[in-house]
């Protein structure tokens, strides 16, 4: 068994508690506004400015490297939705919540080590190219957001064909250059990323219920 399917059959469980996620169930269910939508896209905001931030870093380490892509990247598309869900004054709408401060802390804490990074970087990054697009269309219809603003989150243009990628991604993890110990504690790290990012959701959750 390679490496990807090994970690993706050994993280499944933690993927799918990830997405049943009660805020995901009630965003996807339209029962919530905009606004507790922008909550979400603020989060992955913070989130992504500290990832993508690490992936700068790394760009040139022989390891982490090939998983540097900068047709990735999230900082502009998630500020054109935060823009269109907040108007021009969204800088100072948004706050990192108390779990999206530990996820943050975590990237952070494991940037001087090529499989956290890379770990982080599946978690999420995978978790968009796949499942994310389908979260994308059900947010369309809900709040009729188009290109430009909303949901350019989700829309990867510049990445080409996603399951090319996918695979291409799936044969660089194949292709890393660690034993099975370091796999085994990439997989660990994998399952808290998850983790944290569930997390998250759940905070979110607990704020939208506060507020109603």
């Amino acid at each position: 068994m390679t490496f990807s399917e090994t970690l993706r059959n050994a993280t499944w469980g933690d993927h799918e508690s990830a997405e049943d996620e009660s805020y995901l169930k009630e965003l996807m269910a339209g029962r919530l506004s905009a606004q507790e939508y922008g909550e979400m896209v603020a989060q992955h905001y913070f989130a992504y400015l500290a990832l993508d931030g690490v992936s700068k870093r790394l760009a040139d380490h022989p390891m982490a490297g090939p998983f540097v892509f900068p047709s990735l990247y999230r900082e502009a598309a998630l500020e054109r939705d935060l823009a269109t869900v907040y108007g021009p004054a969204w800088r100072e709408r948004i706050e990192p919540s108390k779990a999206t401060r530990t996820l943050v802390a975590r990237i952070e804490q494991v940037a001087d080590w090529p499989g956290g990074y890379i770990a982080h970087h599946y978690t999420r990054y995978m978790g968009d190219l796949s499942g994310g697009q389908f979260i994308r269309m059900e947010l369309q219809k809900i709040y009729g957001y188009g290109k430009g603003g909303g949901v350019d989150f989700y829309i990867f243009d510049e990445v080409g064909s996603l399951p090319r990628f996918k695979n291409d991604y799936r044969a660089r993890l194949d292709a890393l250059p660690v034993d099975e110990a370091e796999q085994q504690r990439i997989i660990r790290e994998v399952r808290l990323a998850y983790q944290l990012n569930t997390e998250v959701l759940a905070e979110l959750l607990h704020t939208v219920r506060s507020a109603a």
